[in-house]
């Protein structure tokens, strides 16, 4: 079944004009927000945003469709419109699915809300993000300091957290910049993209660092531990002590597509991947 294409009901009552998200009331109103303005309404709105339901004709797995939906059908039996969730539709990349904090996002401001990926797209193709201010102060304080600077993130094409063209891209910027060393600790994906396909995005990377003659990989580690954001500080401290202390398996650059295979052989996958260390003292984080 394909990604769901229904981001919410609009339903027109006589008294009610209610938000609900997952079951839940969580706005009340009696106003609408009209070019530029608030404006009252006559009859009420009630939007409501159903998780997991899409619009598909296939029948393969379809569960909403073998379903008898008493409830939905009536909704969906006068006025309705069936609306998109991914894509340009939402502010996304074509192609791209959308996400509960993209479609919220969109619902709530009533129209297509550019993303950040979008954003960025659009200033590598224009050649902006090289004169991003933040980039340029950052690059300047590696020139002025001890000549290095490090990029730590999640690698993939997702598209929620990061995007490897992303990478791609800043890696240029900076060697543009004239930073003379660039370190890259690589977050292994495995949750917004297949578990396994970390190991493409290490070979990508590594080859375009190698035409590039720009870049060192430092670092490799899943964001189960790098990017745990409920306060999990053991977790953390394990992609810490990798970057800063070195702690974890040491190996050659060109050897670690090899050694990420024969963890997925042990159930290892891209996001629970232990710290491998590349470039030994060379690449950890150092005053």
């Amino acid at each position: 079944m394909r990604a769901p294409c229904v981001v919410g009901l609009l339903i027109r009552f006589r008294r009610y004009h209610v938000f609900i998200e997952r079951s839940q009331v969580i706005v009340i109103s009696q106003t609408l927000y009209s070019r530029g303005k608030m404006t009252s309404v006559a009859n009420r709105v009630c939007l409501i945003v159903i998780d997991g339901w899409g619009i598909s004709e296939e029948s393969d797995g379809n569960a909403i469709k073998h379903a008898k939906t008493p409830v939905m059908d009536s909704l969906c039996s006068g006025n309705w419109t069936q609306i998109e969730a991914h894509g340009l539709h939402v502010g996304l990349p074509e192609g791209l699915m959308g996400n509960s904090e993209v479609g919220h996002l969109n619902i709530g401001s009533g129209r297509p809300v550019y993303q950040d990926i979008v954003r960025i797209n659009l200033s590598i193709k224009n050649d902006t993000l090289v004169k991003n201010e933040a980039l340029v102060a950052a690059c300047n304080r590696a020139k002025s300091g001890n000549g290095r600077i490090h990029l730590a993130g999640l690698v993939s094409d997702g598209g929620v957290h990061s995007h490897i063209d992303h990478l791609f891209a800043l890696i240029k910027c900076i060697k543009q910049l004239g930073v003379p060393e660039c370190f890259l600790h690589f977050y292994g994906d495995g949750r917004d993209t297949s578990p396994t396909s970390g190991v493409g995005f290490l070979e990508k990377t590594i080859a375009f660092m190698k035409e590039q003659a720009y870049c060192h990989l430092a670092t490799i580690v899943g964001r189960y531990y790098a990017m745990d954001r409920d306060k999990r500080w053991e977790r953390i401290c394990v992609a810490y002590e990798a970057m800063i202390g070195g702690k974890g398996e040491a190996c050659s650059v060109d050897e670690a597509p090899a050694l990420v295979k024969k963890r997925y052989e042990a159930q290892e996958t891209d996001e629970f991947l232990k710290p491998i260390i590349l470039n030994g003292e060379k690449g950890r984080v150092r005053d």
